[in-house]
């Protein structure tokens, strides 16, 4: 399997960056960025590209509504050029909250634009004259749309180092899932748990393949998961606890009851009970409580944290459930033990 590591959004990137070309020494494969309402992706992508030599570097992700779908696919071109052919674009709906709350555009039909967005994107890089037609992107504007109706198609002037760059669906949704199996050469779920991953997703990842072109190949799983290899009994307590955290926040406080995916994707994996449960005590105020009603198999299962051997097993069981690519978050103290660990993980894997 592959090595991923995102990089943290909030605070400055050329920290972060700097003790990335360790992280490539010790054998990391990509580096993820992510975007919300902080410095933009982009501008860290970019000076990823100029500081680096062999690790990929993807966006992790850029949200589909507020960039229009050809200035997508130019960034995209732009960091491929920058990073000599290192760049995956990836891309999601993110969130009313976001795209609405930060960006002040309408969030409307994710899965009918994500389609049309790669359409487009894909045009772009081939370099075709881009004139699309859909019920959510019209290139050029026709009158009834809004436009005047005098602009003519346009291609993309440069050469593109590759005419298809690859593309990454951040996606748990049966729908979207599907659709990332479709068209994506990558989906990257979160909170992946192995032991549930057909009963949550083995439906949608058959429907998709089932309508995929085999030129995209086999389709990359980049698992989200996050990171601790220690004997420490104390470490390990310390690393759960962090994981606990994370996942009571988007179990129970990432959307309002019955708009939540999160807890919509703990239910496709059995715990229906405790997702209300954790949702209820979240909602209600009580944080710590929720992380602490969460299964203690949910929180190991979702994680990588235990002695080597322990963390071993759970490779292979990613690696059984067909995850190709460990997106891990190393959650030690300090720089050279989260060092330590991605190459570990690497070995390991």
């Amino acid at each position: 399997m592959r090595i991923g590591m995102p990089i943290s959004y909030s605070g400055g990137f050329d920290r972060t960056t700097a003790v990335i070309a360790e992280y490539e020494a010790a054998g990391l494969d990509t580096v993820y960025v992510a975007e919300a309402y902080s410095f933009d992706a982009v501008s860290h992508l970019g000076y990823l590209a100029a500081k680096t030599t062999t690790v990929e570097i993807a966006s992790g992700i850029l949200n589909i509504y507020s960039r229009t779908p050809t200035l997508l696919a130019m960034t995209a071109a732009g960091l491929d050029f920058l990073s000599g052919g290192r760049f995956t674009l990836g891309i999601g709906a993110s969130g009313p909250q976001v795209v609405e709350g930060f960006h002040g555009v309408p969030y409307t039909a994710p899965l009918a634009t994500t389609r049309e967005v790669v359409e487009v994107c894909r045009t772009v890089w081939r370099r075709e004259k881009v004139d699309h037609h859909g019920a959510h992107v019209d290139i050029p504007l026709t009158p009834d749309r809004g436009g005047s109706g005098l602009g003519k198609p346009l291609k993309l002037i440069n050469e593109p180092v590759r005419p298809r760059i690859p593309m990454l669906l951040a996606a748990i949704g049966p729908k979207n899932v599907a659709l990332a199996a479709e068209l994506f050469e990558s989906w990257q779920p979160a909170f992946f748990l192995p032991e549930g991953s057909a009963t949550a997703f083995g439906d949608a990842l058959a429907e998709g393949t089932a309508q995929r072109d085999p030129e995209l190949g086999p389709l990359d799983i980049s698992a989200d998961t996050q990171l601790v290899i220690s004997e420490d009994a104390d470490e390990q307590a310390a690393a759960l606890d962090q994981v606990r955290a994370k996942l009571a926040l988007y179990v129970g406080g990432m959307g309002a009851r019955g708009k939540n995916f999160y807890n919509d994707l703990a239910v496709r994996y059995g715990y229906a009970e405790a997702a209300a449960h954790v949702q209820d005590l979240y909602l209600g105020g009580k944080k710590d409580d929720a992380a602490a009603a969460l299964p203690e198999e949910f929180v190991r299962g979702v994680s990588l944290v235990g002695p080597r051997g322990y963390v071993a097993e759970r490779v292979a069981a990613f690696r059984e459930a067909g995850v190709t690519t460990l997106n891990a978050t190393p959650l030690a103290a300090d720089h050279a033990e989260r060092l330590r660990a991605i190459e570990t993980l690497k070995a390991l894997a």
